[in-house]
């Protein structure tokens, strides 16, 4: 870890010198924790809904306490993010282990800046689940927020969600990344993450500024009195800039009026513009971001974190509009994977011309024969293995007869819309609706009960989700690392049904038998419950509770795979997965035989594996085991 931040020495790139103090000239210091950008200094081009986000923002976190005053509970002992160093000790502190008391409501965001190097397997993999925990925490309140909230009955709007679970969670004191301001990767943020919420990157510390284009650590507050630039976000804010992917000409910020594309005054060397000028005569290493229309995104957009870039080279030129504006070339560091941006064009790109624009590789261009919603791709540039074509495709589970026989399982709402609370069905889920108007997943629980046959809603009724099959494009490829995998050509949203996991339902008798046989078995049973991870508030409301019905009886049965299978027989095992396992009824009602319906723990980007937690790795001996 290093913990000062120097010019690099020419002789040996990775050697450090000290600075050469020199004051500067600085903007007075904002208010580091949700820093205010200057409306005349805006970086990144702002929407008329997203114009006042910082004040939104600031008015929300004032409020909160009056608002959630009740269900917070000052006294309660709360998980700090700055409790966890920055590369944990051996063996890395526990989650429960880091628990102290709440003693401020604010804490100003650390000037001391560090780099995270040399991470062993464990800590890479401790970082991961703190992100993917922090970041489910926040999508959690966030649907929670946006369905509990009421309208206001003078505008008839809702607060923003996005805004209000970011403020609860800096209550809270849950954002990460605050203790040290961290130059170059953010441990446990991987290139190519998904973000659809500007401030799920704020609540992560890996872009910290609420509207401003370029996040730096102001002058007045640096070790050596010197700003730098740590972060950037790329979204063609600028009419002067220029995106090539490896090659950026990044324009410098200031110098337009707000909501305005064409500057309107000279930039002047200052604030970000000066410490991006800086981190260039250090050599410092520059996060970059890049914001994207997105038509699968909540807000229309998406944030995708593309990797380390450097500046190379900055200067004053006349922009388009005849005023002064400062220029900056990045070049991206070699050796990353490959750019999220990148991937997403590539995989648009296939949706509308999935013919023409297929790499070599594909052997079958659908395993499922027409069975599934979409085709399921085979791909494989490896060797010649062409496995997955050779069992037969089973889109649904084949169970015993006696599972549709229970006195009662014919028994619906009533509903002639779609379901709303209140209804049959509902009330067998605990009084609430499982999903909300996406198909989203709002909490995870040990059973959901969706309408079925005998239900009179519509098809379209907010309850029937799981049960309409897959909505993303699958594709079953050969890997290195984990011989045959499932990723999808499409972004997935944390909560979002990917698929089903299907095979022959056999009794725990029958099972016995066939695993004589060394046949391939899934035991349902074994299933780590990752469902009480999705939409868990404990460390927000005190009085949490996790659900704890529909009640679930211990499972028995067995799923042989070794002959019928689909798709999600191939996705990998992982101990930090990011697909859970929810349990549903809708066809039938005995709840010894729940369908094993699968959802996104955390925003999936394209052509990333999709994992899942089987508990004991060497039960699925036709996937686990080499």
């Amino acid at each position: 870890m290093d913990s000062s931040i120097t010019p690099l020495n020419e002789g040996n790139p990775h050697s450090f010198i000290s600075p050469k103090q020199e004051p500067k000239l600085e903007p007075p210091d904002e208010e580091e924790h949700t820093p205010l950008p200057n409306p005349n200094s805006l970086k990144e081009e702002v929407s008329s809904s997203e114009s006042d986000i910082y004040a939104e923002f600031l008015r929300i976190s004032r409020l909160f306490h009056s608002a959630f005053a009740g269900k917070l509970g000052r006294d309660l002992a709360v998980l700090s993010p700055g409790a966890l160093p920055i590369v944990p000790t051996n063996p890395p502190p526990s989650i429960s282990s880091a628990i102290v008391p709440v003693t401020k409501r604010k804490r100003q965001r650390s000037t001391e800046m560090v780099r995270v190097s040399s991470l062993t397997v464990h800590d890479q993999q401790h970082f991961r689940d703190s992100v993917r925990k922090t970041r489910i925490t926040y999508e959690s309140l966030r649907l929670f927020l946006l369905r509990e909230e009421c309208p206001s009955p003078v505008t008839g709007r809702r607060t923003r969600a996005d805004l209000k679970a970011a403020a609860a969670m800096m209550d809270r004191e849950l954002w990460l990344n605050r203790d040290k301001r961290i130059i170059g990767s953010i441990p446990g943020v991987d290139v190519g993450d998904l973000f659809f919420f500007r401030m799920e990157m704020c609540v992560i510390g890996l872009h910290g500024q609420v509207q401003a284009g370029i996040d730096y650590v102001p002058g007045i507050r640096s070790s050596n009195g010197e700003p730098i630039a740590t972060s950037i976000i790329v979204s063609g804010g600028y009419e002067d800039d220029e995106d090539k992917g490896n090659m950026i000409i990044y324009t410098g910020h200031g110098g337009r009026a707000r909501q305005q594309m064409r500057h309107n005054v000279h930039q002047r060397l200052r604030g970000g513009n000066l410490a991006l000028e800086r981190s260039r005569h250090y050599g410092i290493e520059i996060r970059v971001i890049r914001g994207l229309k997105y038509e699968s995104s909540p807000t229309g957009k998406v944030y995708v974190y593309d990797g380390l870039y450097r500046v190379v080279d900055y200067w004053l030129d006349v922009g388009r509009s005849g005023f002064s504006v400062y220029k900056y070339k990045l070049l991206r560091m070699v050796g990353q994977p490959e750019m999220g941006s990148a991937v997403i064009k590539f995989t648009e790109n296939l949706r509308k011309n999935p013919l023409l624009g297929l790499p070599a590789g594909y052997m079958s261009l659908d395993i499922s024969r027409g069975k599934e919603n979409l085709p399921v791709y085979l791909f494989n540039d490896i060797d010649s293995d062409c496995e997955p074509m050779l069992f037969d495709y089973l889109v649904r589970p084949i169970y015993p007869p006696f599972a549709f026989q229970q006195v009662g399982g014919g028994v619906g709402c009533d509903c002639i819309s779609p379901c709303s609370d209140g209804c049959y069905c509902v009330e067998r889920n605990g009084g609430k609706l499982a999903y909300d108007e996406d198909g989203i997943l709002l909490k995870g629980k040990p059973l959901i009960y969706e309408c079925g046959s005998s239900c009179r809603c519509p098809l379209s009724c907010r309850n029937r989700v799981s049960q309409k099959g897959v909505k993303h494009r699958l594709e079953v490829f050969r890997s290195r690392e984990t011989g045959w995998g499932v990723r999808s050509l499409d972004s997935i949203r944390a909560g979002a049904f990917i698929c089903e996991y299907s095979g022959i339902i056999l009794t725990s008798k029958q099972a016995e038998v066939v695993a004589m046989n060394g046949d391939s078995l899934i035991h349902p049973s074994r299933f780590p419950e990752r469902w009480v991870e999705w939409g868990d508030l404990s460390n927000i409301f005190p009085r949490y509770e996790r659900p704890a019905s529909p009640l679930l009886p211990p499972l028995g049965f067995a799923m042989d795979v070794s002959s019928m299978r689909n798709v999600a027989c191939y996705f990998s095992h992982s101990c930090s997965p990011n697909v859970l396992v929810q349990f549903v009824l809708f066809d039938h009602y005995d709840l010894s035989y729940p369908h094993l319906m699968l959802f996104a723990m955390e925003n999936i980007p394209p052509l990333r594996e999709l994992s899942i937690d089987y508990g004991v790795a060497d039960e699925w001996a036709g996937k686990l085991s080499p």
